[in-house]
């Protein structure tokens, strides 16, 4: 797996790690602080954009938009492993694409595929830390959702899944 395609396959595995956070906050009775979601509402909506972006598309949602956690669910299905995908299948033509857009204070910038897809990884993980300080600042005890936590896991499924001789 390239080092792309593994940050795509962490970002899907991230988000669905917050999520399940979430959704634990909320089974428990208490509130998602509403802080919370609109930080993870917004790692969400930058996803869509950016594979609107790439796409040559509208996108289907504004930058700072909030959604509940239900909204937040489906918005995590509409882009988390399509992001993920065009990471998987994008060649390097596609990856040296550059692509002109205009960001949501309205200035014009280009920018390549590979740039774009790599910037979406680290800026969801910049917001998903900030979600979690969110979450244990109102009194919720945060997940790990660090790259290494991901890599830590997908060591310990393959030692499960090999055979012993």
């Amino acid at each position: 797996m390239n080092t792309l395609e593994k940050l795509g396959a962490f970002n899907v595995w991230a988000n669905t790690t917050v999520l399940k956070r979430l959704d634990e906050v909320a089974a428990s009775g208490q509130e998602v602080p509403p802080v919370a979601l609109r930080l993870f509402s917004h790692v969400l909506n930058a996803q869509a954009i950016w594979i609107s972006r790439i796409g040559g598309t509208a996108s289907p949602v504004k930058v700072w938009q909030e959604h509940d956690l239900a909204g937040c669910h489906a918005l995590h299905q509409q882009t988390s492993e399509p992001l993920h995908q065009l990471m998987v299948n994008a060649d390097e033509t596609e990856l040296q694409r550059l692509i002109s857009y205009t960001n949501s204070l309205g200035d014009s910038y280009e920018s390549l595929v590979h740039d774009i897809l790599t910037h979406a990884v680290v800026h969801a993980s910049y917001h998903r830390a900030q979600v979690a300080t969110r979450l244990r600042d109102h009194g919720f005890e945060p997940v790990n959702s660090d790259f290494i936590t991901y890599c830590r896991e997908l060591s310990a499924a393959a030692r499960q899944a090999a055979p012993s001789l």
